[in-house]
């Protein structure tokens, strides 16, 4: 089900709303512009050294036209390659310079009446006036606070007002649960894949905590490996990051693959760097998998050296998959895992975007 789905059905729902007292609204992120400005010195360094500039560039959210005067200058004095990767890193960390903090926001909250849901629902939430809007429940069905993973939209209305001015004790309206097409299934001998970009991964922290609390990763008597990607832009944007890591010390089962495409910009990164589904082929077994029924262009990462030493394999005949994020990631996942011999059966997915 697609999260704008998910809203339709919430409009349509007789549900009655209840309230729901904020427990926690923490970033999630983090305000990197001195990382950003630190990293950029070097930069400043090379122009200065190259060009012979009596001052180099100044912040890069305020002397846009300096860096671009620069760089063409740069790449006009025959260093091509340099200023090619130049431009690359500098157009990449001024995006992220600029967009808003908080982009990504903890949102916690205990509702007045009890609030039943299975890992994977939705729940429908509004702040003062703002039109309403479904988000997959993150918490376990388990746990005392409900909470929700918050991702701000650019030019939206509930997620600034979120992001920027909830604080603990805030009044919220809660309407639900939502949804059920995207839940565990009954438990089996088969390994679980959970495969997630950006926010995706909140229905997983759900899932995944609740199958641990509840002895699901077992199956008569049988351990079940447990294998988690999630891919994103920046380290900080990993939801759960922290959470997820400590879960794995505590379970040997656990296995989550953590893939960032920029961090490399900013700072040092031992994860994965592909795209999420391109990660999860690094961690398929060799001697279990049919790469000639894979796309050409995806062959090549199955065997591949991998950035976790984790010392499992899956096997594509006996993993059940459930993938949730961007519908291009979504798709491509699906593209992967069928001719890899993963029934419709065994595989569930919730896309958006």
């Amino acid at each position: 089900m697609s999260k704008r789905r998910a809203q339709e059905l919430a409009d349509e729902a007789d549900i009655e709303n209840q309230h729901a007292v904020v427990t926690r609204a923490e970033p999630m992120d983090r305000d990197r512009t001195d990382e950003i400005e630190t990293v950029l010195d070097d930069d400043r360094e090379t122009l200065v050294e190259r060009l012979d500039l009596d001052s180099p560039p100044g912040p890069i959210t305020e002397d846009a036209e300096g860096w671009e005067e620069a760089i063409d200058a740069l790449r006009e004095s025959g260093a091509k390659a340099v200023a090619t990767a130049m431009r690359s890193r500098v157009d990449t960390l001024r995006e992220r310079a600029e967009r808003s903090y908080p982009s990504l926001l903890q949102l916690g909250f205990r509702p007045e009446q009890p609030f039943e849901f299975v890992p994977g629902q939705f729940a429908r939430i509004s702040y003062e006036e703002e039109e309403p809007r479904v988000y997959s429940i993150a918490s376990s069905p388990n746990a005392e606070d409900m909470e929700l993973c918050i991702r701000r939209v650019p030019g939206g209305h509930l997620t600034p007002n979120l992001c920027d001015r909830t604080t603990e004790g805030d009044d919220l309206f809660l309407r639900g649960p939502y949804g059920d097409e995207f839940m565990l299934q009954d438990p089996t001998d088969r390994d679980l894949v959970f495969v997630a970009t950006g926010t995706g991964a909140a229905p997983f922290k759900s899932m995944i905590d609740y199958t641990f609390e509840e002895g699901l990763d077992e199956y008569e008597g049988t351990e079940r490996d447990v294998w988690l990607f999630v891919g994103s832009s920046w380290a900080d944007d990993l939801p759960y990051r922290e959470a997820f890591m400590d879960l794995a010390d505590e379970h040997d089962n656990f296995h989550p693959v953590m893939t960032c495409s920029r961090e490399k910009h900013l700072a040092e990164w031992e994860g994965e760097t592909e795209y999420v589904q391109h990660s999860l082929l690094k961690y398929l077994d060799p001697e279990k998998t049919d790469t000639g029924s894979l796309p050409p262009e995806t062959e090549e990462f199955v065997g591949s050296d991998a950035a976790y030493d984790i010392d499992a394999r899956i096997d594509p005949a006996n993993a059940e998959v459930y993938v949730c994020g961007i519908g291009v990631m979504c798709e491509s996942v699906r593209d992967v895992v069928e001719p890899l011999g993963v029934s419709d059966l065994y595989y569930e997915e919730e896309s958006y975007g």
